[in-house]
This record gives C-alpha cells, structure tokens and sequence, in this order.
C-alpha cells in the first residue's frame, strides 16, 4: 500500500482564491470603530483618537491598508 504524499492534500496553484475576494471593499462609510477593530486594537479612547486621524489622513484607505 501507498502513503499518500505530503503535497497530495494541498490544492494547485490554479485554485488560488482570487485576488478580488481576499481585499476589503471601502464602498462604505468607514468609522474609527471598524478601523481600530480591523487592527486589534481594543476599542478605548486613545485608540478612537488615533482611528479619527489615521482617517482624517487617509481616508477609507486606511482600512485597506490594514487588512488583506
């Protein structure tokens, strides 16, 4: 009998999921609350505040550029 090989279960190349799936969509309003939590942050005062001028800076994009 055969071992299965150690590559066997991982998937190919060609089912990578696609790049449009793995990025956040900022079609929304963003607030300082999804951006601390999207960084793991806890949601306090300080952390509101920093939220509140990273999106003053960067706009929406600041999301993005937190998560995948």
């Amino acid at each position: 009998m055969s071992k299965p090989e150690p590559h066997a279960s991982r998937p190919p190349e060609d089912r990578a999921t696609p790049d449009r799936l793995l990025h956040a969509h900022t079609s929304t309003d963003v607030s300082p609350e999804d951006l601390v939590l999207a960084s793991g942050k806890d949601l306090t005062p300080h952390n509101l505040e920093w939220a509140k001028r990273k999106l003053a800076a960067e706009g929406p994009a600041a999301l993005e550029k937190l998560l995948p």
